[in-house]
């Protein structure tokens, strides 16, 4: 079975805007937090982004990147939110 201990989904939900993808790719770059597979979609002028990244090298812990995140949404205007993969599977399990 596959090690889901640092895999992190991030979700962002908002208003689209010029420099959303780069801000929050910035702010994981920073941290060595690597992305493993990203899915972004715009419908009817509403940004939809899904990340998959792996925590193994962050530089920060994961509840300093959910705080981060939440303040880094409310400054460009979009819902960033972030949940370790094992939570995210157990919520949205049949």
């Amino acid at each position: 079975m596959e090690n889901f201990m640092n895999k992190v989904i991030i979700t962002v939900v908002g208003k689209d805007t010029v420099g959303i993808i780069a801000r929050v790719c910035t702010y994981l770059a920073n941290n060595k937090i690597n992305i493993l597979d990203i899915s972004q979609t715009i419908v009817s002028g509403y940004f939809n982004m899904m990340m998959i990244t792996d925590m193994e090298n962050a530089t920060v812990k994961f509840t300093k990147v959910v705080e981060d995140l939440d303040t880094l949404g409310d400054e460009i205007g979009v819902k960033i939110k972030a949940q370790k993969e094992e939570i995210f599977e157990s919520m949205h399990r049949l």
